[in-house]
């Protein structure tokens, strides 16, 4: 079969979906990132884990300014990623509070690596994937740079994805080795992702 090339597809996902987040109101934002943020302190991958990987968010992602503070409120280690110069790589470091961020690479919040400490055990945690948008099955729509799916494919721990209702499709391009969340949360409902043959997918309402 000939090759199918899925990445005019993706570009024009990723406008549809910057456009659709774009348009919602703060109010809006504001109401979908406070149900998000409740939605992640309740779940038992939260409670169990006690370091947390979550991306600082820009104006167009779901808040992760609240899920930090709430982290490390609750005694959580915290640590956010840093993209490494002259590579599509990046690497965590914890961090305490939000003022050792300053601005990194394409102006997003990166932590300081001469204050912070590298988390260098990828065995466990959990870690918050960012997406302009998810599938049903746990796919996401990255941002085009590929830094997640490089980090994922060595990351042990749980996987989550957070969304708005808003920007989640039942099915997503995606390549053979890309691995889906096994947990995607909105600020309506949680679904479950069983990953067997066939794609059978579970749903729970909160």
């Amino acid at each position: 079969m000939p090759m199918i090339d899925i990445r005019p597809v993706k570009t024009a996902l990723r406008e549809k979906y910057r456009a659709i987040r774009t348009a919602m109101t703060e109010e809006e934002r504001k109401s979908c990132d406070e149900g998000v943020a409740a939605q992640v302190r309740r779940l038992w991958q939260y409670k169990s884990n006690h370091t947390l990987l979550v991306y600082v968010s820009t104006s167009i992602e779901v808040d992760t300014f609240r899920i930090i503070t709430n982290a490390l409120q609750d005694g959580k280690r915290v640590a956010v990623p840093r993209c490494v110069p002259g590579t599509r790589n990046m690497e965590f470091f914890y961090i305490q509070s939000l003022d050792v961020l300053q601005p990194g690479s394409f102006g997003v919040l990166e932590p300081d690596p001469a204050v912070c400490e590298p988390l260098t055990d990828l065995s466990c945690g959990l870690c918050i994937v960012p997406a302009f948008s998810y599938d049903w099955s746990g796919f996401r729509l990255g941002y085009g740079k590929g830094y997640y799916d490089r980090f994922l494919s060595r990351f042990e721990g749980n996987i989550i994805g957070i969304c708005y209702s808003n920007c989640v499709q039942k099915s997503l391009p995606h390549g053979r080795f890309d691995r889906p969340v096994e947990l995607l949360v909105t600020e309506k409902y949680l679904r479950r992702i069983k990953n067997r043959p066939g794609g059978v997918q579970g749903y729970a309402k909160r």
